[in-house]
């Protein structure tokens, strides 16, 4: 019998013969590890220092409006697009369908302000400071009112503002667990995490109703939001392992984990975020689902439609990967047995 030299530099290093330098080793792995330090800091930070009111669609009502959107843009520019509408009653219809964010009505000196708290607390509330300065700065008497408000409970939206982390680690744990009660079980898996997709919307819209208070009415269709968010998170998630084995697990798991839970801009709602973080935090599941259950839950579903489309595609992606995934295990064992 052959015997190996474990001291020899190809058992040590590997079939080139080269030695790994432990010095260097050490270097590659610190700067490394910092090159991801600062990337998460990146993108767990930036979204919120560039974040503000840009391009915001806001509605501008009244017969003479060119010197208040003068002002407007004087007091915040680039931070609002105005849109024109025919009447007070077409524009609060706007804001509840989620057209605009808020809107203006200037009668002479006076500009009543129209906001949706349950929109986004945050951007209701530039918006009446901007109002507020363009009435000192013009002399116009301004006042404010929220059409769409959130419950008195919860005046700040915090609790469907906390849902990003929740969400993410509701959708990645359950794919662990399932996996390790059922490693070879594919219908009793795939059960357990649609099962506990249901469960966990639930449990999520009961807490957000009677806990705390967050929401006044639509529980059950906030819990179905709820439980196609996490389904969009697991099932592809599942779809990935089962097709490309831990790795492809890992690294859809961090993606959600580092990019889809500071992109999701559920508290503040993707507007405030930079323009394009935006737009791409809409794509992940969890921007989708914090914007799916905020229509659900204080807009009768308006501006829902394409949230809701886009975590159906991920729950059929996540499907098809399974099943494919399924498939190829079944051919390699057959062929394992053969």
């Amino acid at each position: 019998m052959t015997q190996i030299d474990t001291d020899s530099p190809v058992a040590d290093g590997g079939a080139t013969g080269r030695t790994r330098n432990p010095a260097v080793m050490l270097l590659a792995m610190c700067c490394g590890l910092g090159v991801i330090l600062v990337l998460l800091l990146m993108l767990f930070i930036l979204p919120s220092l560039k974040s503000g009111p840009h391009d915001l669609a806001v509605g501008v009502v009244g017969a003479d409006t060119a010197e208040f959107e003068q002002a407007l843009g004087v007091a915040a520019p680039d931070a609002y697009e105005p849109r024109r509408f025919d009447s007070e009653g077409g524009l609060r219809e706007a804001i509840r369908n989620r057209d605009v964010v808020g809107g203006f009505v200037v009668d002479g000196p006076d500009v009543h302000t129209l906001v949706a708290g349950a929109g986004s607390a945050t951007i209701s509330g530039s918006i009446t400071g901007t109002a507020r300065a363009v009435g000192t700065a013009t002399g116009s008497d301004v006042t404010v009112e929220d059409v769409v408000p959130l419950p008195e409970s919860d005046p700040t939206g915090i609790g469907i503002g906390g849902l990003a982390f929740p969400l993410v680690f509701g959708g990645i744990v359950p794919v662990v667990a399932f996996r390790k009660i059922f490693p070879r079980g594919n219908a009793w898996y795939l059960a357990g995490l649609i099962g506990f997709a249901a469960l966990g919307g639930i449990a999520v819209a009961t807490v957000l109703t009677y806990w705390f208070g967050s929401i006044e009415s639509g529980m059950w269709t906030v819990a179905g939001a709820m439980a196609l968010g996490i389904a969009a998170l697991a099932l592809p998630l599942a779809g990935l392992q089962k097709m490309f084995g831990a790795k492809g697990f890992t690294i859809g798991a961090m993606t959600m984990m580092f990019l889809g839970n500071p992109l999701a801009g559920i508290a503040t709602t993707a507007a405030w975020l930079p323009e394009g973080l935006g737009a791409f935090g809409q794509i992940l599941p969890p921007g989708a689902t914090g914007t799916l259950v905020r229509s659900t839950a204080y807009f009768d579903g308006a501006g829902g439609a394409t949230a809701a489309l886009t975590l159906v595609a991920w729950v059929v992606v996540g499907a098809v990967l399974y099943a494919l995934g399924a498939v190829r295990a079944r051919g390699e064992d057959q062929t394992e047995s053969a």
